[in-house]
């Protein structure tokens, strides 16, 4: 069965989300869900519709996220835990680029005479 991109009217789109999502309930367009696929927090607004190329009743929805097709079923609400989840991998995310780009500079540091111009110092023993 082959579907199309279709975009409904808001009254419409809310009735195919709460047909087609049976895991959790929508009360409007403008709630939140976490797509345990991609990792971004969508709203009933971004979701994608298609219908059948026939263009009978029979409708897919699918995660807005660029390669995303998550459906319905990979959706949750964004609890306290989801959010907090997201957080600490946003964190993280950033902490690997800060060490990255510092990496990527420290390879740029002026050298003498094939040695990286920083000065280490040896430390003392502590007992001589």
């Amino acid at each position: 069965m082959m579907f199309v991109f279709f975009e409904p009217a808001d009254d419409e789109k809310l009735h195919i989300l709460r047909r087609r999502d049976v895991y959790r309930e929508w009360q409007s367009l403008d709630e939140r869900r976490y797509c345990l696929v991609c990792g971004e927090i969508i709203t009933g607004r971004e979701i994608r519709v298609f219908r059948t190329k026939a263009g009978n009743e029979s409708h897919h929805v699918a995660c807005p996220t660029k390669c995303c097709n998550a459906t319905p079923m990979e959706w949750v609400w964004p609890t306290d835990d989801v959010l907090i989840k997201i957080a600490m991998i946003e964190l993280e995310r950033r902490r690997l680029c800060m060490i990255t780009r510092a990496a990527r500079e420290t390879r740029f540091l002026p050298k003498e005479n094939g040695r990286s111009m920083i000065k280490r110092t040896n430390p003392e023993p502590p007992f001589k």
